[in-house]
């Protein structure tokens, strides 16, 4: 018997995909850990300025995505070139924005015309685009292994944030590939009856406006089934509810949280950021 499938129906990214492999255990553990366990050394990077101490973090949180997570296309792609890339861009980019009569006592390294790029205004530059990309770093650990649903969950049930901010928010955030799916079918709606309206950018122009007000009706339409589905399920009528998918904390998430406190302070101890120069 064929599956009959509904015409609007669409594919949520933010859904939890096929069941991540044991050896994977950063997938496993509570979403609010791995803010927790980050979170101490992202706020502290803000206030370093040496080369050191960003570095050892990169290499912290990309040594943890290699092994605690699978490794996807897109991720590799985000993880080993648009991250290398953004930093050599960044440096270059802070290098030529330092002021040079701050860093004129070091080594010329380039000149053209009037203009001189000195080794400390690289040296800044590197520091700057290394904390930028270790904060993200850390920040991925629990981007590429924790999903939307699951991270509302779990403020819900262990920060009790109430429900019906929480799951409103959610609400909220899946219209993203909703109106993803809608454009793609207005798209070809029109492309169907022959409105090309020729070529260029100001052809481009004129199909964008013309999906604007259909994309605004589905919107609507889509937020009345929304709101009619949540009504009949009671939402809000009562403070709690009862989850139906839950996102235990565990020992491992106590544990993951104390182990990376200690990595982060060894990390700063060993180099000491804030030592004067």
């Amino acid at each position: 018997m064929t599956e009959i499938t509904s015409p609007t129906a669409t594919i949520d990214p933010y859904a939890p995909g096929r069941p991540a492999s044991p050896r994977h255990f950063l997938n496993h553990l509570n979403p609010l850990a791995k803010v927790a366990a980050v979170l101490p050394a992202i706020v502290m990077l803000l206030f370093v300025r040496d080369l050191a101490t960003p570095l050892l973090f990169l290499s912290l949180s990309y040594a943890l995505i290699v092994v605690g997570t699978r490794i996807t296309l897109s991720s590799a792609a985000l993880l080993f070139l648009a991250m290398p890339l953004g930093i050599v861009a960044i440096s270059i980019g802070f290098s030529i924005w330092v002021d040079a009569a701050g860093v004129d006592d070091t080594a010329p390294i380039l000149q053209i015309g009037g203009c001189t790029l000195f080794a400390g205004a690289l040296q800044v530059g590197f520091a700057t685009a290394l904390r930028l990309a270790s904060i993200l770093a850390l920040a991925l650990i629990g981007g590429l292994t924790t999903t939307g649903p699951d991270l509302v969950r779990a403020a819900v049930q262990q920060l009790h944030v109430p429900y019906r901010i929480g799951y409103t928010a959610l609400a909220a955030y899946r219209f993203v590939p909703r109106f993803g799916y809608e454009l793609s079918v207005i798209r070809a709606a029109h492309r169907v009856r022959g409105h090309h309206s020729g070529r260029g950018p100001l052809a481009r122009l004129v199909r964008g406006w013309s999906y604007i007000v259909p994309l605004l009706a589905s919107g609507i339409r889509h937020a009345e089934r929304v709101a009619l589905s949540m009504d009949a399920r009671a939402f809000g009528a009562h403070p709690n509810r009862t989850e139906r998918h839950l996102v235990p904390w565990r020992t491992r998430d106590t544990v993951f949280i104390v182990a990376m406190l200690l990595a982060s302070a060894a990390v700063f101890i060993v180099t000491w950021p804030w030592q004067p120069a």
